[in-house]
């Protein structure tokens, strides 16, 4: 999926919502739990449930790299499960040299043919360009993190400017908004007015609305931009929405919820 194509169907759905698929075996409904394929039973009832309201999925690979070769099956039954019109990230933060992104890239763009794979940045130019150089394909490369370590690095001053706004600006300058957008957490949401000052054009992958207390107001507020330029993830709000026999029309209603506050948010 291009980027065009990506706003068009914001536009269309009145949304700029995405769900993270994150599932945990151990939390998903009791019920489900000794069904022999678990994982892609709950996904694909969350996906039915939602798909209506949102323009796109995000996979948290660990949750699934952890249960092994079966882990992987799901992951891929899922991601061929998602409709097509819906934008699918593959969120594996992989970054290394170059020749091993390189295989990366071709892991998760062409094996498993996701639209978009998170990258972290911190070894440089060789270890992104991979991710780069395919078309109608993204890398979502971290940018300002939601999580307490942010701190560490992210918000260090290195010079006049913080590490986070000179990843930014370098890493900008290594493609443009068709192939890169950048992950901004809905919890650094004061931060989203300088960061439009330097990246005013690509996409912003923003967890942390909902479980983690972002607010969807300040996010769309400060970091719409004339395309909108968001796609707000929200994971455990709504795939853990319910805990019984229930919990595919709980994550509807959480999930149409945030499409009509988005609906009001992009006119």
């Amino acid at each position: 999926m291009n980027r065009l194509q990506l706003i068009n169907h914001i536009k269309e759905k009145g949304s700029f919502l995405c769900v993270g698929l994150d599932t945990d075996h151990t939390k998903i409904p009791k019920h489900l739990r000794s069904h022999p394929d678990a994982v892609f039973e709950f996904n694909k009832a969350i996906i039915d449930a939602t798909k209506d309201h949102c323009v796109s999925y995000k996979i948290n690979t660990a949750f699934y790299e952890a249960q092994g070769l079966k882990g992987w099956e799901a992951m891929e039954k899922t991601l061929h499960y998602i409709p097509t019109t819906h934008f699918t990230i593959a969120d594996a933060k992989r970054g290394d040299i170059g020749n091993t992104s390189a295989q990366y890239a071709k892991t998760f763009f062409e094996t498993l043919a996701f639209d978009a794979i998170t990258v972290a940045p911190y070894m440089g130019e060789d270890s992104v360009r991979p991710f780069l150089e395919y078309e109608s394909k993204f890398a979502i490369v971290l940018g300002l993190t939601s999580n307490k370590g942010a701190q560490d690095f992210e918000l260090q001053k290195i010079g006049q400017d913080y590490l986070y706004e000179k990843v930014l600006s370098t890493v900008a300058s290594w493609g443009t908004p068709d192939n890169l957008m950048f992950v901004v957490g809905a919890t650094q949401a004061i931060e989203l007015v300088n960061i439009r000052n330097i990246i005013p054009d690509h996409f912003l992958l923003v967890p942390g609305v909902g479980f983690q207390g972002g607010s969807l107001e300040e996010v769309s507020k400060y970091g719409m931009n004339k395309d909108c330029g968001l796609l707000v993830n929200v994971s455990r709000s709504i795939i853990y929405a319910g805990e019984d026999e229930n919990f595919v029309a709980e994550a509807k209603e959480i999930a149409t919820q945030y499409q009509v506050e988005m609906r009001e948010y992009l006119k």
